[in-house]
């Protein structure tokens, strides 16, 4: 599983003109899956996603993580962070989770995500032309591969 995680101040998902989440001070993740990931890959991430100290202390440094501060956060699939790009120009997706596959791995991946945060988590739909808006605070991305845990 790959994540791109973004510190926001504000992040919405709209599909068909209808706004399905929205939230303030939180984290947008990206979600990207492969054939080969499995719980153990979504235990790690869910872990490290709300530990991970990227919100501002009282002194304005990176200390507190989104279960300090109770943050919120949406969850959107996104097949093309597999993207293959080193032939040609035309990305190639040959790595990223069939459907069948990744939907019950991006379901598990968001239910565990509320266990490890203790509250619901937002998200788009799975498979849907998305329009997603954030306001990056800081800018703060961080890309986390559960297959590379560096």
């Amino acid at each position: 599983m790959k994540v791109v995680i973004q510190r926001v101040s504000s992040a919405s998902v709209t599909i068909e003109g209808v706004k399905v989440a929205s939230i303030s001070n939180g984290v947008l993740i990206l979600l990207g899956i492969v054939n080969d990931d499995a719980q153990e890959d979504i235990n790690w991430l869910s872990n490290k996603i709300v530990n991970l100290r990227i919100f501002g202390d009282e002194n304005d440094v990176m200390n507190k993580s989104l279960l300090d501060i109770n943050g919120d956060a949406i969850v959107v699939s996104q097949f093309t962070l597999h993207a293959l790009t080193k032939k040609g120009n035309r990305p190639s997706y040959i790595k990223a989770a069939k459907p069948e596959a990744a939907i019950p791995l991006y379901e598990a991946f968001v239910k565990q995500l509320e266990i490890d945060l203790g509250k619901p988590i937002q998200t788009g739909q799975f498979g849907a032309d998305m329009k997603v808006e954030l306001l990056n605070d800081g800018p703060v991305t961080i890309i986390i591969d559960s297959k590379n845990k560096e």
